[in-house]
């Protein structure tokens, strides 16, 4: 047994971690890093009889906070332990392992799987016993706290500076360089002529798409910069957000914001106090009127999967409101026409109806999936039908420019169709009368049940016999229609989009039934059994 046990010390391989914050002083001929490691080995020398020596390899961060994991030299400290090449891990001192309990707590517990001893050169304790890991457990409580009380003394210096009116780091705002000796932001003369542009251009076209588009035709484009790590960023054409960026930027007018307070500060001014003043007005007026403008939508039946070929960008669905919100003209739009201006993009936008139906006749005729079935699809749900889609179909691609339409399925094989850009678009709306004329009965009835309760609800009528008068018809007769809101929310989805020619055969009757009963499932099965019915009439018509 004894000499298993000096085998096994002579055995214990002891791989040394270093660490250090910041990069200053690491080009000196002798280095934290260096320091750090020449007290391990001399504290490794010290054990040498009990058959510890120091590993060749070389485990050092430098520049790597503490406070998480995510360092080179430790994830190879950690591989190497996965590959049994370590029985020992020493450092200097807690600390350069890591700042962070829960972040500590895992490496010890990953030591311990592993048979992984843990030593600290300048903090004395043994972690196989237990009060050494409660020592362990407080001295790292200590270092997390030291890096909150930095993280806050460092919050504290920057709210103080912006007060002063300093500069406090981030990305440079086009229009301004950094004087890096005096820390401070001074004119770009060249750029500061772009963000004077871009100013009159969003009072003058009034919209920040239309500002894009002009800024844009000019051939201006974002400032360019270094990232840290060394990569070339910006210099590409504007966008909506870009654009909202520099309006909304307080520091072209020589201020700066903390808190939601305005202190002057150190830059020279780009923006007069008027001109900015005028944009921030123009901003919250299109907020208020932002309703009457395309809203995005989340649920479509091609959404995420459509996309414009000729810009390689999504296609999401939008809606617009006319008439006070009563009509709603939904389309695909090309999300980098959308940023950058419809100029751009020959796709620009297509009618989502006219999409959906052609995308689905381009599929039947390319695959014989019974759930697809005309007579079968038409009765599903939307939540149903994307799910189904989802299956079938990896990404849809349509170009405005060559008017192709191509769908490429979940084994990656692409099918073309071609998809004229005029059957795409949206047909002259009939007038509102004859539009309603158009539409199943009951479909009519549902709609008239929610104008009733909007009536009610908004306090624009006092009573249903004050509504029945208003529509000629009895009290009685309101009170059926009302009932049809109480309809579970599939049935009336499906009485909304379903195929009219069904929907048709449903007189309305047959639908008191189900508003008589409370459970929605047990709604939906006496629905379901009224839409088998009728589907089943509408093929003998």
């Amino acid at each position: 047994m004894e000499n298993n046990e000096t085998k096994e010390k002579k055995q214990l391989n002891c791989a040394i971690y270093t660490r250090v914050s910041t990069t200053e002083g690491l080009e000196q001929q002798f280095t934290s890093l260096d320091n750090q490691r020449e007290a391990a080995e001399s504290y490794i020398q010290s054990q040498k009889s009990e058959g510890w020596t120091a590993l060749p390899e070389h485990y050092d961060d430098a520049g790597f906070t503490g406070a998480n994991t995510d360092r080179p030299a430790l994830q190879k400290l950690v591989e190497d332990i996965k590959a049994h090449k370590i029985n020992c891990v020493v450092v200097y001192k807690v600390d350069r392992l890591s700042r962070s309990l829960l972040d500590f707590s895992k490496l010890l517990e990953f030591f311990d799987q592993n048979n992984i001893a843990f030593v600290s050169v300048t903090q004395h304790f043994n972690t196989n016993t237990s009060m050494g890991r409660l020592t362990l457990n407080i001295l790292l409580s200590f270092a997390q706290f030291e890096r909150e009380i930095i993280s806050e003394r460092t919050k504290d210096k920057m709210a103080a500076s912006k007060k002063k009116g300093k500069w406090v780091g981030g990305c440079v705002p086009l229009g301004y360089d950094i004087d890096r000796e005096n820390r401070k932001l001074v004119i770009n003369p060249e750029e500061a002529k772009i963000v004077r542009e871009i100013f009159d251009a969003y009072l003058k076209e009034r919209t920040l798409m239309a500002a894009v588009g002009v800024i844009n035709d000019r051939g201006y484009v974002t400032k360019k910069y270094q990232s840290l790590g060394g990569k070339k960023r910006g210099g590409i054409k504007f966008q909506v957000t870009s654009i909202n960026q520099i309006v909304k930027n307080v520091c072209y007018t020589g201020k700066v914001k903390h808190d939601g307070i305005l202190y002057p500060g150190e830059q020279e001014r780009i923006i007069s106090d008027e001109v900015f003043t005028k944009a921030q007005e123009l901003i919250a007026a299109n907020r208020r009127v932002f309703f009457n403008k395309p809203k995005h939508n989340k649920i479509s039946l091609l959404g995420h999967i459509l996309r414009c070929k000729d810009c390689d960008a999504v296609m999401n669905i939008f809606y617009s409101e006319k008439r006070n919100g009563k009509c709603r003209y939904f389309h695909y739009v090309c999300l980098s026409a959308h940023k950058r201006g419809y100029k751009t993009c020959p796709t620009k936008l297509v009618n989502a109806n006219l999409m959906d139906n052609k995308a689905m006749a381009c599929l039947r005729s390319i695959t014989d999936d019974p759930r697809i079935n005309s007579e079968k699809w038409d009765v599903l749900g939307l939540d149903k039908k994307i799910l189904i889609i989802r299956s079938i179909i990896k990404q849809v691609r349509y170009s405005g420019a060559n008017e192709i339409l191509e769908i490429q399925l979940q084994d990656d094989t692409v099918h073309q169709f071609k998809v004229l850009k005029q059957d795409l678009k949206q047909v002259s709306p009939l007038s509102k009368e004859r539009l309603i004329k158009t539409e199943p009965q009951l479909r009519q009835n549902l709609l008239l049940a929610h104008q009733i309760q909007k009536l009610l609800f908004e306090g624009k009528s006092n009573s249903l016999k004050q509504i029945a008068g208003w529509l000629n018809i009895s009290p009685q007769r309101i009170n059926q229609l009302r009932n049809l809101v109480l309809l579970c929310p599939k049935i009336q989805e499906n009485i909304f989009l379903g195929e009219s020619s069904i929907i048709s055969q449903i007189p309305e009757y047959k639908l008191r039934k189900i508003t008589d009963t409370m459970g929605w499932q047990e709604q939906q099965n006496l629905w379901q059994k009224l839409l088998n019915t009728a589907s089943e009439q509408s093929k003998h018509l």
